[in-house]
C-alpha cells in the first residue's frame, strides 16, 4: 500500500507532462521536493510513461511503460517524493503501481469500467480525472467502479469542459458539486485546463499558459483540495504541452500566490 494520501489539503501534483529521458525528473523532483518543504506543502511527483491520446501518429508519446517506470523511479531515488503516473489499460494498472504510488486515469478514460476496476484492485491511491463532456454528478459512478475494484484512497480532478471547438472552459461550481457528489477531495488541474486542443503546430495541443494563475486562484477560493501543475524548466522545448505547462522557476511564486488565497478562503468560511 502506498503511503500517500490526498487529504483536505493543500496539496500539489507537479512534474513535466512526459516522462524525458537525461537527469531531468530527479533534477525536476529534487527541485520540488525542496519548494514542497519551503512552502509546508505535500508534493507528489507526476510524469506520463506514455500519452496514448496524441493527435497525431507522429506525435511524441514517451519512452513507454517499462523504461518510464524506471526514470520515474529515479525520480524518487534523488527525491523521496510519492509518485503518480497515468495508465490507459487495464493491464498496465498492477504493473505501474509496483513502483508508483499513485495511478490516474485520465479525462477520456474515465468512463472505462475495466481500467477504473483494474486500478482500484491495486489497492493504490487513484485520481480520476473528471471527462471534459461530462457533468460532475456523473462522476460518481466513475469512483464507485475504482472503490468497487478495492482502492479507498480516492480523488476526481477537474480539467476544464469543452466549450465549441478546441477549448475549454472551467465552471468553478463544479468543484463542490464533485466533493459533494463523489465524497472524494477535489484537484483542480490548471496546465490542461488552459490546453486549446489542435491549436498547435502540425495538429498538437496549444494553450493559453497566462491563465493559469487566475484560474488557480479562483480554484482556491472556490474549495479545491489540491493543485495539480504540469511545469518544466524549458516549456518550449517539452515534447508535449509545450504551450500549457508552467515554467519551473516561476512555479514558487506562483505556488505562494495560490496558497494565500486558498488560506483566506477558509478563514472566511
Amino acid at each position: 500500500m502506498s503511503g500517500w494520501q490526498f487529504g483536505p489539503g493543500p496539496f500539489l501534483v507537479a512534474g513535466p507532462c512526459l516522462v524525458e529521458e537525461g537527469d531531468l525528473l530527479p533534477r525536476m523532483a529534487e527541485r520540488l521536493a525542496t519548494l514542497g518543504e519551503r512552502l509546508g506543502i505535500a508534493v507528489c511527483f507526476k510524469a506520463s510513461f506514455d500519452k496514448a491520446n496524441r493527435s497525431r501518429v507522429t506525435a511524441a508519446r514517451g519512452p513507454g511503460m517499462e523504461r518510464g517506470l524506471e526514470l520515474l523511479a529515479a525520480a524518487r531515488a534523488a527525491s523521496g517524493l510519492p509518485l503518480l503516473t497515468d495508465v490507459h489499460l487495464p493491464e498496465q494498472a498492477g504493473i505501474a503501481a509496483e513502483v508508483v504510488d499513485v495511478l490516474q486515469v485520465p479525462a477520456f478514460l474515465c468512463r472505462q469500467t475495466d481500467l477504473l476496476l483494474a486500478c482500484g484492485r491495486t489497492g493504490k491511491p487513484v485520481n480520476v480525472k473528471k471527462g471534459q463532456w461530462m457533468q460532475p454528478e456523473a462522476m460518481a459512478g466513475a469512483l464507485e467502479k475504482v472503490r468497487e475494484g478495492g482502492s479507498t484512497e480516492v480523488a476526481v480532478t477537474e480539467r476544464g469542459s469543452f466549450f465549441g471547438y478546441g477549448d475549454l472552459v472551467v465552471d468553478f461550481r463544479s468543484l463542490g458539486r464533485l466533493r459533494e457528489a463523489t465524497g472524494a477531495p477535489v484537484i483542480f488541474d490548471a496546465t490542461h485546463s488552459v490546453q486549446q486542443p489542435g491549436h498547435g503546430p502540425g495538429g498538437s495541443s496549444g494553450g493559453t499558459r497566462e491563465h493559469i494563475p487566475a484560474l488557480l486562484g479562483a480554484a482556491a477560493a472556490a474549495g479545491a483540495n489540491g493543485f495539480f501543475v504540469e511545469t518544466h524548466p524549458d516549456p518550449a522545448r517539452a515534447p508535449s504541452d509545450a504551450e500549457s505547462q508552467w515554467p519551473l522557476d516561476r512555479l514558487e511564486a506562483l505556488l505562494e500566490r495560490t496558497l494565500r488565497i486558498w488560506r483566506a478562503a477558509r478563514e472566511q468560511a
